[in-house]
C-alpha cells in the first residue's frame, strides 16, 4: 500500500498500528519518531527493520503516510515540521479522540498542499506504552474516518484501516464529538470521580476501604487507570460537549437520589430494568462478550 510509513508517537495505539502494519506488510519501510527512551527500547524489540528517527527533518521527505499518535496537545508542535519537509503526495492521519479541534487546527496551521484526513480507531485500553501494543488491537473494532475532498486518498486511508482489521464508517466531526462525549468521555470522567470519591471517603472514615473493592469499584478503577495526559487533552478539547454531558448526568443522578429518598420502588425499578437493556444491545452489536465478569479468567 505504501513505501514509507512514519508513526509519530508510538505508545499503545501507535505501536499497535506499527505491529499490525508490519504483520500485514502494508509498507516497505517503517519509521518511528518517539521521544521516550523507554518507549524506544520497547519499539526496537518489535522488529529490527524499524527505523527510529530522533528528529523530524529532511529524512521524512519521502514519507507517503504519516500517522500522528501523540497526545493531541502535541499536534501543534509537529505541524511545522510536516509543512517544511513532507511532499504533497503524502497522506497524513491522526488517531485523536476529538475532531472539531483537530479540524480547526489543521485548517489554520497545515500547508494547503498537504492532505490530513482524520481517523479515530475505537480501540485501546487503560494501559499505555508500546509494551502493551498488539497487532490484533483493531480487529473487528470500529474506526471512524472523516470525509475529505481528496477521495482517492480517503479511499486509501479507509483501505488501510480495513487491512489491519477495522470496520470503517464515515462520520461528521461535530456528530462524532457529541456522541463520544457520552459514550467515552463521560464514562471516563465518572470513573475518575468515583475513585476520587472513594479516596475522600477513605480519608474521612480513616479506614482502608480499597482492599474491600467490590466488582463495581474495581472495574471503574480499571478505566481510571488510563493515561492522564491523553484524557486531559480529550476533556479540554471537547469541553462544550463534555460539560453538557456532565449536566445531563447530574440531572439524572439527582433524579435517582430523589427516587431513593422517597423509596419510589416502581420508578427506580423501571430505570434499572431499562438500563439492563443497553447491556444486551452492546452484546447484540458484538461490542463485548457475554461471559460473566467481562470474560476475566477466574483462575
Amino acid at each position: 500500500m505504501f513505501k514509507n510509513i512514519l508513526i509519530i508517537g508510538c505508545g499503545l495505539i501507535g505501536s499497535s498500528i506499527l505491529r499490525a502494519s508490519i504483520n500485514k506488510k502494508i509498507s516497505k519501510n517503517f519509521f518511528v519518531f518517539e521521544k521516550s527512551e523507554k518507549n524506544i527500547r520497547e519499539i526496537k524489540k518489535i522488529n529490527k527493520k524499524i527505523i527510529i528517527l530522533n528528529k523530524l527533518n529532511n529524512k521524512i521527505s519521502n514519507i507517503d503516510f504519516v500517522i500522528l499518535a501523540t497526545p493531541m496537545s502535541q499536534y501543534e508542535r509537529v505541524i511545522p515540521y510536516l509543512n517544511k519537509y513532507l511532499s504533497k503526495k503524502s497522506l497524513i492521519t491522526d488517531v485523536g479522540s476529538t475532531k472539531e479541534n483537530i479540524k480547526k487546527l489543521k485548517n489554520k496551521s497545515l500547508t494547503k498542499s498537504l492532505d490530513w484526513i482524520m481517523s479515530h480507531p475505537i480501540s485501546g485500553s487503560e494501559v499505555s506504552g508500546p509494551k502493551y501494543g498488539s497487532k490484533s488491537l483493531f480487529i473487528n473494532k470500529w474506526c471512524i474516518v472523516f470525509s475529505d475532498k481528496n477521495k482517492v486518498k480517503q479511499k486509501k486511508l479507509i483501505n488501510f484501516w480495513k487491512k489491519i482489521g477495522s470496520k470503517v464508517i464515515i462520520m461528521d466531526e461535530k456528530v462524532h464529538d457529541k456522541i463520544f462525549s457520552i459514550t467515552s468521555h463521560l464514562p471516563h470522567l465518572i470513573a475518575y470521580n468515583l475513585i476520587k470519591t472513594a479516596q475522600d471517603f477513605q480519608k474521612i472514615q480513616k479506614k482502608d476501604i480499597i482492599k474491600f473493592s467490590a466488582g463495581g469499584l474495581r472495574d471503574f478503577s480499571r478505566i481510571a487507570a488510563s493515561n492522564e495526559i491523553m484524557w486531559r487533552d480529550i476533556f479540554f478539547s471537547n469541553k462544550k460537549n463534555v460539560v453538557s454531558a456532565i449536566n445531563l448526568f447530574i440531572k439524572n443522578l439527582k433524579s435517582f437520589k430523589k427516587n431513593i429518598e422517597n423509596l419510589d420502588d416502581n420508578t427506580l425499578r423501571k430505570k434499572l430494568v431499562n438500563s439492563k437493556k443497553v447491556r444486551q444491545q452492546i452484546l447484540n452489536l458484538k461490542q463485548d462478550i457475554a461471559k460473566p465478569d467481562f470474560g476475566r479468567d477466574q483462575n
